[in-house]
């Protein structure tokens, strides 16, 4: 038997790039983009692996040798480029402009695999896709899209397409639509710009850092189920304190719930700042994703896939953050998500973001802020599938998108871990000693001792 360390080799073989562009004529224009999509913080290139199992139905049989299992490759190829005639964007070249806007240039020049270089004076490819391929039958599709052209829904919408075409279809089920000048704010020169203070927030001693550590914990259905028993009961001992942030209409007492987003929100924003060891008495915020497709009026159409989300946003003392109970944390989140849906704070966000953008403001790494994003609702690994049945599992990979600590992504369940069914995946970056403690947390969680 060979020793439990033995390394077990690993043979490669990559193939010719391979430049794809649509499979029809498609037109040739310049694009600009919304308020939303011009963010240079959105400006990265988001990479993420999907995972396929070996399909067994699909492989030779022995009564037709000539019956061979199809190339995932070779499907993945022609579905994008039937796909890329209805997204013809995703071929063209994206710039940002003197002025700090983003253009794309629709020329149907093509999409890349990964990491292959593609900037020139034109601009760069926001599209980049590639397979890899196994022994036992699986692969993996690696893709690579540009934040500031489609956010999660936008990118999920394009992948869906693929597996659509992929399948047979003559078109996509939801026709892309471009309409980006629906999401543009507006700048009153006449009022001043608040630009913060960050003296007034709280720091890390284990920050800046360019050494992150990045983990994805997993929760399981029934951790969520007692984290929300726990914080609905904390809510109604406590609801004389608690009453004036939770919405009532009557004198009886309130029905109270919450979300798996507002109570993993609230814990992880906690453990994180417990984890940095940050001061107590500076401020630390909480930025929250929220989807404005439907919320805007009129809603955006459907095939939108451009970004269309503003932040709900919470400022607490990292002393409140750190003792208050943790049921009034969810609650201020619940309020939070419930004043960013209103028409008034979406008009102001967008607004506010085309300021931020003149002024160029750059991303906090003291520590301060977490970003949480949700990406279970992309429905990104159960729906996706070009013939191999669903994906099993899909897993950001480490880039420019996971170097920021400020950012955390609620993921869904693998579909391997049949013990997840229900459960969350939790994506965070920290540094080494921070993520020790994070862990600590976060097992803390998981016996019930946690909140």
């Amino acid at each position: 038997m060979a020793p439990s360390n033995a390394k077990t080799p690993i043979f490669l073989t990559k193939k010719e790039v391979v430049l794809v562009k649509p499979i029809n004529p498609t037109p040739s224009e310049v694009l600009s983009f919304s308020t939303i999509d011009n963010d240079p913080h959105l400006e990265i290139l988001c990479q993420t692996i999907y995972v396929y199992r070996s399909n067994t139905s699909l492989s030779p049989s022995q009564d037709d040798p000539k019956n061979t299992s199809p190339d995932p490759a070779l499907v993945l190829k022609q579905a994008l480029s039937k796909a890329l005639v209805y997204y013809h964007p995703l071929a063209g070249k994206l710039k940002r402009q003197p002025d700090g806007t983003l253009q794309i240039t629709c020329n149907s020049d093509g999409s890349f695999v990964f990491d292959w270089p593609s900037d020139s004076d034109c601009g760069y490819h926001p599209l980049l896709l590639q397979v890899t391929k196994f022994s036992c039958g699986g692969f993996t599709i690696g893709m690579g899209l540009c934040h500031a052209v489609c956010d999660g829904l936008g990118a999920a919408q394009f992948f869906r397409a693929m597996t659509e075409l992929a399948s047979g279809k003559n078109e996509p089920t939801i026709k892309p639509v471009w309409k980006r000048e629906r999401l543009v704010g507006i700048v009153n020169t006449d009022e001043p710009f608040p630009v913060p203070d960050m003296n007034c927030f709280t720091k890390s001693p284990l920050l800046p850092t360019s050494n992150l550590y990045h983990e994805c914990f997993n929760i399981d259905a029934d951790t969520i189920k007692r984290i929300k028993t726990r914080l609905i009961e904390n809510t109604r001992d406590h609801i004389a304190e608690l009453k004036h942030l939770i919405e009532n209409t009557t004198d009886q007492v309130p029905e109270i719930t919450f979300t798996t987003v507002e109570v993993l929100t609230a814990y992880v924003w906690r453990s994180r700042f417990r984890a940095l060891k940050q001061n107590p008495d500076g401020k630390t915020v909480l930025h929250l994703t929220v989807g404005i497709r439907n919320l805007v009026n009129p809603p955006l159409p459907e095939g939108y896939y451009g970004n269309a989300f503003v932040s709900a946003n919470i400022v607490l003392s990292g002393k409140d953050l750190d003792k208050e109970q943790l049921c009034k944390i969810a609650l201020l989140i619940k309020n939070s998500k419930k004043t960013a849906s209103e028409a008034d704070y979406i008009t102001k966000a967008l607004n506010f973001m085309e300021a931020l953008r003149r002024k160029d403001m750059k991303i906090d790494e003291t520590g301060a802020s977490l970003v949480v994003t949700d990406w279970r609702h992309l429905k990104l690994v159960e729906e996706l599938d070009f013939g191999w049945k669903g994906c099993v599992n899909m897993i950001p990979i480490r880039r420019r998108m996971l170097e920021f600590v400020s950012l955390c992504i609620f993921l869904p369940a693998n579909m391997v871990n049949l013990g997840m069914e229900g459960g969350i995946r939790v994506l965070v970056s920290l540094p080494g000693g921070a993520m020790d403690v994070f862990k600590q947390e976060m097992d803390a969680l998981k016996l019930g001792i946690g909140f």
